[in-house]
């Protein structure tokens, strides 16, 4: 078996481990259109990751959509000088909710170094998969064929 600090590296983790399955959150259109996902717990987590965790995920992330879509003086003024300028001003700066996609991949990112990919998972930026959903990858040790999926993952997951 390869050490736990093997599974630490997110580009490690698809030479060290075997794609299981996939787990994809839904969008939650509760509340209209805005960006948003669902809270709920996927069953196949179990064991894989605590519920709280994955809550805080998505949680934040939703917080940092509603941020994106948010319309205040800065978006007004944005569509201004698009408009004014037949929106070539965008070909020079960055809009505000490109720069919060930004910082949602680089949340992403974070998250996947410091509690999923110790843990066998990998969350999908939700801009790859259109926005619709947040999609998890389950990853098995291939070192531990013949056992559970989280066998392999467990030990990481709990020694620190």
């Amino acid at each position: 078996l390869p050490n736990c600090s093997d599974l630490h590296n997110l580009k490690d983790i698809q030479h060290t481990a075997s794609l299981v399955t996939k787990v994809f959150i839904q969008r939650d259109y509760s509340e209209g259109t805005v960006c948003r996902f669902q809270t709920k717990f996927p069953t196949e987590l179990n064991n894989k990751i605590e519920r709280a965790l994955l809550e805080q995920t998505v949680k934040t992330l939703n917080l940092y959509y509603m941020e994106a879509e948010k319309v205040g003086g800065q978006s007004y003024l944005e569509g201004c000088l698009a408009c004014a300028t037949a929106y070539i001003v965008f070909f020079c700066m960055e809009t505000r909710y490109e720069k919060v996609l930004k910082k949602i991949s680089g949340y992403i990112q974070e998250q996947n170094e410091k509690i999923y990919a110790p843990r066998g998972l990998l969350l999908t930026d939700p801009i790859e998969r259109g926005m619709r959903v947040l999609e998890i990858s389950i990853f098995e040790d291939q070192g531990s064929s013949g056992s559970s999926p989280s066998s392999g993952m467990s030990s990481c997951s709990t020694a620190r």
